[in-house]
């Protein structure tokens, strides 16, 4: 008779609490799961999984205030073990390609099979990465596309740092220069400077600029 296999503790971030309370349901219909916790801001959820050590986070990319992708640096920044799976309706490929510099370990859209969730749990629980097989087919898309000598587009996002892409999302969502520097704990001059270098990366020069960039890439929904 086999040994049982270990518990696998879960945590979950998602803006929102449907979202949220189906995965709870779900998960705790098999009792390979634990979920521990779970929250809808990003940054008190990074404080309850450095607290709580789960084995795995399901995290939502598209956060106000915060992305998933930033909140996963974070995580690593911070020394979080917890293996990271990225939740997402964007399979995109420059999606997939900074959640996993950031330190994800696996990327589900949010449209696959609950069977799906089962197996990118069990998988990186494992020490496997997991792709869902709409974010592999865009992988296999962008491999061929460079070993072709094709050129590949790049996000504009690209070219932001973490503490930027914070300024931004919150200026997407229609936060003034004031309020962002309140909330990322910077000075009035610091968030200027960044409003100023955002806007010439981005080529947007107006709060409704950078809200229509941020939707158009899948930040804001």
């Amino acid at each position: 008779m086999s040994a049982p296999q270990p518990v696998i503790k879960v945590y979950l971030v998602d803006d929102q609490a449907m979202i949220r309370a189906a995965f709870k349901s779900l998960l705790s219909q098999n009792e390979r799961f634990q979920v521990l916790g779970d929250h809808g801001d990003p940054r008190v959820a990074i404080e309850e999984i450095l607290e709580l050590h789960p084995d795995i986070v399901l995290m939502d990319i598209t956060m106000p205030g915060l992305s998933g992708i930033d909140a996963v640096a974070h995580l690593r920044k911070q020394g979080s073990k917890a293996k990271i799976v990225m939740l997402t309706h964007h399979e995109g490929e420059s999606f997939v390609e900074q959640a996993l510099k950031a330190g994800a370990d696996g990327y589900l859209s949010k449209d696959s099979d609950p069977a799906e969730l089962v197996l990118a749990l069990e998988a990186v629980a494992r020490g496997n990465p997991f792709l869902s097989p709409k974010v592999s087919a865009a992988l296999v898309a962008r491999t061929r596309d460079t070993a072709t000598g094709e050129p590949v587009p790049r996000s504009r996002l690209d070219s932001l740092t973490p503490r930027e892409r914070e300024v931004f999302q919150l200026l997407a969502l229609g936060h003034s220069n004031k309020e962002v520097a309140r909330d990322l704990g910077m000075s009035l001059g610091t968030a200027k400077k960044h409003r100023e270098n955002l806007q010439r990366k981005l080529d947007c020069h107006s709060a409704a600029e950078l809200a229509r960039f941020a939707i158009r890439e899948g930040l804001l929904e």
